[in-house]
């Protein structure tokens, strides 16, 4: 069965060598108790540990079952160990935070047994060494004996072959050691039992063979193997087959032994536990690391939250807007630079001039171009890509949302809003810009505006203070600021106030006259808001068709009231207020409607009858019954035309030639063909005077009367002929007071306004000054097909960016005619927010891994000094069959346990920490900064605290499974 084949043992210390067994042949019966005997010093224990295979033999060989162990592999001697060997320790060896169960228990988790089997069979055991009753105990609860029943129940458990007894009444009282010794010798009548004693006594009194050794050498054999039996004559072996090899792995296989994580677990949460205080403090410890970068997370977070929203909120109110004519700011202003910089390559000894409007117009005029959108919408509705990356994308249409609003009175447009040019404060052409410019995000002068079609984003940006959102396409929501206030402008231009009291009120202002403006607070209720309606009449139903042709009935009091009385009633239905930490709104008006009330007015529009004459009837104007005129028809008045310009041009010949007669005449020559002046609306002759004092007139009586009988009462058409005589004293004094600026403006005047009287008495009667597209324009025909501009609202920056690649992407898959220009305001506003964003990351990633690699370094000690603690439970664990990878895998365990511990404890003292952060930050800025842990964060930081320790706990864990077993068992 066990057999040992001169065996030597050599240790080296120092530069000598130290022989510990000097050629030791011994074989044993399979069921035998043998007492090996000598002084300390002689190889008893070596001899036990190379039987045991703790330890190496230097030459020779161990033949067990009649298989040499020469060629045995780490995994072997671990299933030897755990399967045909068990160790009684003279100290036991019991694992101190263990409970009697549990060490018992140990061995049969290495062999793979079942829960349920490995609890019958440790129960088993202790009661056959009379401890059933002691389950639950720990060792240190215990008496010498009972430790050692424990120690040999651990050691029969697995059913060994053989047991082998390193003094194992050494520690015990002569009581105790005799019922330890009857105990062996009842287990020897089964196993091979090999105990190593100094007591000769108890070895002849129990053994059944007595070995003595000296110096390392077999000295005496009461009972020697080869005395009594005759070895058979050994067969030749025969060459194993496939089968046998395949049936040999397999067998190996099966009595490999291998540790769960969950045991290795179950050892270090006990040893752990057994050192509550020393692991709390050292989780503390490891926690510190954790708590920085929690806390960085937690501010970062919260000032990521606060940047998203506003970008959220900004990108709603400055979306990536694509309109049909546009023109790429950004080529604008880098090909006008390129062409500064060009120009800049002179001396610089003289003043040279900067050809700047020059520049400004041919790179307007080259970079201009007209987009594609129908094109494009249908590619942007194909991406399936984009519905994560915006919050909305909105399609806008030419179409003008005309609403009014009916009072006792009569009738009051409210959109298109018409206040500021009542008021005198801009024309209608300035009002048209200011206009668009709303719809670019700027500040419109419209009150109303169309509402992003993201609720959820709405519902972040505004609080709904009173009603509800709207719903249908008839019910709008009117929007006041953070203290429930609306403008006065806002009041004035949906008749809550009187706007008629602000009429001309800017010129009477500039003119020096007393004026008085409402100035008191008005109050209103919710109810009374809530009850406000509108009516929308879509632009076709302002004409009325006359005589075959189609008039525009704006100035006509009663047919507007009856238009109005049937249009599309609008009612508000909510009142939303902006939410106190919303950085920006998306509706940029006081009123907000839905998309689809703009669908309902476009095909309330193509079904008009007037829309559907001028569809019908493309070549004719349904406004004057005349005809476009066209490339086809454009001849026929060339000859007239012709000798128009030859009229203007004789007349101009004619202004010039009296240059020579007086200053004065040559400048009246250049007013030629100029219409009267008038005086502005809503201005007497007195207030234009003083307009003229501020415009900085020399002579201010004498000018403001000549600047307003100059023109009213100038003959333009003797002028035109060169006659400068019919002028009065006081229009060439007038005229003579003109600068050159101003007499260079007014030769440019008369020159476009001589082509365009060319042009019309050339045209006159004969075809329409207008065209099909302006026609269908100015009734607002729209196809949603087509939009008139796209705005799309990315998320954030990051969406943002893949948007504009999107674009790109559909630029380099269409020809050059089909490309897309867009504006990015956002990007022109803010190009550097993405390197301030990375610089801000950059350094607290620097912070993070400065505080992982102090927390890692750290819980590597700590681990360190655990292995050298647990010296003792890796000896005992590799003396029961523990692999070396299973001592490994018990360390790392620890310090899985540790980095939980560590990553739970730093989120828990970071989310009590977040609270006085927040106070701090609400007390020293007004930013809505709110540092909080996301739950995802927490999840990520314990898990990367765990990663973190078993990391740092390789190496030591590496150490624990590299240590000597038998040097491991000898230490205290």
């Amino acid at each position: 069965m066990l057999s040992l084949k001169d065996i030597k043992k050599d240790y080296v210390v120092g530069d000598s060598t130290v022989s510990a067994l000097k050629g030791v042949s011994i074989d044993f019966r399979e069921n035998e108790f043998v007492s090996i005997l000598g002084p300390s010093g002689c190889g008893k224990t070596t001899l036990l540990n190379i039987i045991g295979g703790l330890d190496r033999y230097t030459s020779g060989d161990l033949n067990i079952n009649g298989k040499s162990t020469k060629d045995f592999k780490d995994c072997d001697w671990d299933s030897y160990r755990n399967h045909s060997i068990g160790f009684v320790f003279q100290s036991y060896n019991l694992i101190p935070h263990q409970t009697v169960l549990s060490n018992v228990e140990l061995a049969l988790t290495l062999s793979g047994v079942s829960k349920s089997e490995r609890r019958e069979r440790a129960v088993k055991a202790l009661e056959q060494v009379g401890l059933g009753d002691q389950l639950h105990k720990k060792p240190n609860q215990m008496s010498g004996g009972q430790m050692q029943r424990v120690a040999i129940a651990r050691a029969l458990v697995n059913e060994p072959d053989i047991l082998l007894a390193d003094e194992p009444t050494g520690a015990l009282d002569t009581e105790t050691s005799v019922q330890i010794m009857e105990l062996l010798k009842s287990i020897s009548k089964d196993k091979l039992i090999i105990m190593v004693t100094h007591n000769p006594e108890l070895a002849m009194k129990y053994s059944s063979r007595i070995i003595k050794l000296l110096d390392g050498k077999v000295i005496d054999d009461s009972d020697p193997l080869d005395k009594n039996v005759v070895e058979p004559i050994k067969k030749p072996e025969k060459e194993p087959t496939k089968a046998d090899k395949k049936a040999a792995k397999k067998e190996r296989k099966k009595l490999k032994t291998s540790m769960s994580f969950l045991t290795a677990l179950s050892l270090s949460r006990n040893n752990l536990m057994t050192k509550k205080a020393r692991t709390l403090l050292t989780s503390f410890a490891g926690s510190i690391g954790i708590i920085g970068i929690a806390l960085i997370l937690s501010i970062s977070n919260g000032v990521q939250l606060y940047i998203d929203q506003v970008q959220s909120d900004t990108l709603s109110s400055y979306p990536l807007q694509i309109t049909k004519t546009t023109a790429s700011i950004g080529e604008i202003m880098n090909t006008m630079a390129k062409n500064h910089e060009d120009s800049a390559k002179h001396d610089k000894d003289k003043v040279y001039s900067q050809n700047a409007m020059g520049e400004m117009i041919n790179t307007l005029m080259e970079e201009t171009k007209v987009n594609n959108l129908e094109k494009f919408k249908k590619y942007l509705d194909d991406n399936s890509d984009l519905k994560d990356l915006t919050s909305d994308v909105q399609y806008t249409y030419a179409t003008t949302l005309n609403v009014f609003t009916e009072s006792d009175s009569g009738v009051m447009q409210v959109n298109p809003s018409t206040l500021l040019e009542d008021m005198g404060y801009m024309s209608s052409t300035q009002m048209e810009a200011m206009s668009m410019s709303g719809s670019m995000g700027g500040m419109g002068t419209d009150v109303w505006s169309e509402m992003i079609d993201n609720e959820e984003l709405i519902d972040k940006q505004y609080d709904v203070i009173a009603g509800r959102l709207p719903e249908k396409y008839n019910e709008v929501v009117l929007v006041v600021d953070k203290n429930n206030e609306i403008n006065d402008y806002v009041l004035y231009s949906l008749g809550l106030l009187d706007p008629s009291s602000l009429n001309g009120i800017v010129r009477r202002a500039m003119a020096g006259e007393d004026i008085s403006v409402d100035s008191e607070q008005h109050v209103y209720t919710y109810d009374e808001l809530l009850d406000l309606k509108f009516k929308v009449v879509p632009t076709p139903y302002l004409y009325k068709k006359k005589d075959g042709v189609w008039e525009d009935m704006t100035g006509d009091e009663s047919y507007m009231k009856k238009a109005v009385a049937n249009g599309t009633e609008i009612s508000v239905v909510g009142i939303l207020r902006p939410d106190e930490d919303a950085s920006s709104a998306s509706i940029s008006g006081a009123i907000g409607y839905r998309h689809d009330l703009m669908t309902y007015l476009i095909d309330e529009v193509d079904n008009s009858e007037i829309v559907k004459e001028q569809i019908a009837n493309p070549d004719i104007d349904v406004f004057t019954g005349l005809k476009f005129k066209t490339d086809e028809n454009a001849a026929d008045t060339d000859s007239s035309s012709e000798t128009v310009s030859d009229s203007t041009a004789d007349t101009e010949s004619k202004a010039d030639e009296t240059a020579d007669s007086s200053d004065t005449d040559k400048k009246a020559g250049l007013v030629a063909g100029d219409s009267s002046m008038e005086i502005p609306e809503g201005m007497t002759e007195e207030q234009y005077k003083a307009l003229m004092e501020q415009s900085g007139a020399s002579d201010t009586g004498e000018l403001a009367d000549m600047g307003m009988n100059a023109m009213g009462s100038m003959d333009m058409s003797a002028i035109q002929g060169g006659d400068m005589s019919s002028l009065t004293e006081t229009q060439k004094k007038y005229i003579a007071s003109l600068s050159d600026e101003q007499m260079e403006l007014m030769k440019q005047m008369l020159k476009e306004q001589s082509d365009t009287n060319a042009d019309q008495l050339a045209n006159s009667g004969k075809y329409s000054t207008s065209n099909y597209d302006n026609n269908m324009k100015t009734l607002g025909y729209s196809v949603v097909e087509d939009p008139d501009s796209i705005n799309i609202y990315p998320v954030d920056f990051a969406s943002k960016e893949k948007i504009i690649d999107i674009i790109d992407d559909y630029n380099d898959s269409v020809d050059e005619e089909d490309k897309i220009e867009y504006t990015d305001y956002v990007g022109l506003m803010m190009s550097s927010i993405t390197s301030i964003i990375n610089a801000i990351s950059y350094v607290l990633i620097a912070f993070v891994a400065i505080s992982l690699v102090v927390s890692s370094i750290m819980i590597g000690i700590i681990t360190y000094i655990s292995v050298l603690e647990r010296t003792k439970e890796i000896g005992i664990l590799r003396s029961i069959g523990a692999s070396k990878r299973d001592i490994s895998r018990v360390f790392n365990a620890e310090t899985v346990i540790v980095g939980f511990v560590a990553g739970a404890l730093g989120i828990i003292i970071s989310y009590l920490l977040t609270i006085p952060i927040n106070m701090i930050i609400a007390h020293l800025t007004d930013v809505p900064i709110r540092a909080s842990i996301p739950v995802s964060a927490a999840v990520v930081l314990i898990a990367i605290s765990v990663c973190l320790t078993l990391i740092a706990g390789l190496f030591p864990s590496r150490v624990a499974a590299k240590k000597d077993p038998v040097i491991a068992l000898r230490t205290e």
